[in-house]
């Protein structure tokens, strides 16, 4: 099934094995080429317009993605826990079908918009642009937007966020970094997640940064447990410090160049 959106498979091949047709493969492949070039094209329009959008009402958006199951819907629950005394919190949840997570969210008192993408594989950034609209920006200091468990095509949709945090779970291995290269080099921030199951997996913590770093020199790391509360403050302080502007925000530097838990 390729994907509804944004065509990350490609189409099926258009193959008979004899050479008057040899060129439909060439011209199927252009043609799709030029859909997917205009379909991120369009794409970043919406972001653009949601990043300036965001930055006039001073809001920090954040993209959390990963694959399914990393944890981030009980990273958002505790985050939001420790955060929403000290600041103003809204979260946008993407999934493909059911409520389920948005409901866990709405449970902390935070009001949360549930995105369900059907047979698409991520969020883009028109959906997060109407789901905006639900929330008064002036009443706002940051905003989750939960993508979908995927760590293939949400690398390519930027969604106007001020910074794209990718979580990478401890039970999945350090290698996810060179097998999904796209996702840790267009993400501000990896977040080794589970770090409180460390004593019974094989994970290598500093391969997987050493993996990650050789994808983007630039990303910065932390090591959480959401259950233990281990290094939850550093990733507290870390969204806190997140300068907002119409561009893809930056990070005050020197803070969090640390690779180890507190």
């Amino acid at each position: 099934m390729m994907c509804t959106t944004c065509g990350c498979n490609g189409a099926v091949s258009h193959q008979h094995g004899h050479h008057p047709h040899a060129s439909h493969d060439h011209e199927d492949q252009a043609r799709i080429l030029q859909v997917e070039q205009n379909i991120l094209s369009k794409n970043d329009q919406y972001a653009a317009t949601n990043r300036q959008m965001l930055s006039d009402h001073k809001v920090a958006a954040f993209n959390l993605v990963s694959s399914p199951g990393s944890g981030k819907t009980t990273l958002l629950v505790k985050t939001i826990q420790r955060l929403k005394d000290a600041a103003r919190i809204a979260v946008i949840e993407g999934d493909q079908q059911t409520e389920l997570d948005a409901q866990r969210i709405r449970e902390t008192g935070v009001s949360a918009q549930q995105i369900n993408t059907g047979k698409g594989c991520h969020l883009d950034a028109h959906q997060v642009g109407h789901a905006l609209e639900h929330w008064s920006l002036d009443e706002l200091d940051i905003i989750y937007i939960e993508n979908v468990g995927n760590l293939v095509c949400p690398a390519a949709f930027d969604l106007g966020e001020a910074a794209r945090v990718v979580v990478l779970s401890v039970t999945e291995g350090e290698d996810k970094p060179l097998k999904y290269p796209d996702m840790f080099y267009a993400s501000d921030l990896m977040l080794i997640n589970k770090i409180d199951l460390l004593p019974y997996l094989d994970f290598d913590v500093e391969k997987s940064i050493e993996y990650a770093r050789r994808i983007n020199p630039d990303i910065q790391v932390l090591q959480v447990s959401a259950k233990t509360g281990q290094g939850m403050d550093a990733w507290i302080q870390w969204c806190r410090q997140t300068k907002v502007s119409p561009a893809r925000a930056t990070v005050i530097p020197g803070e969090f160049v640390c690779n180890t838990a507190s």
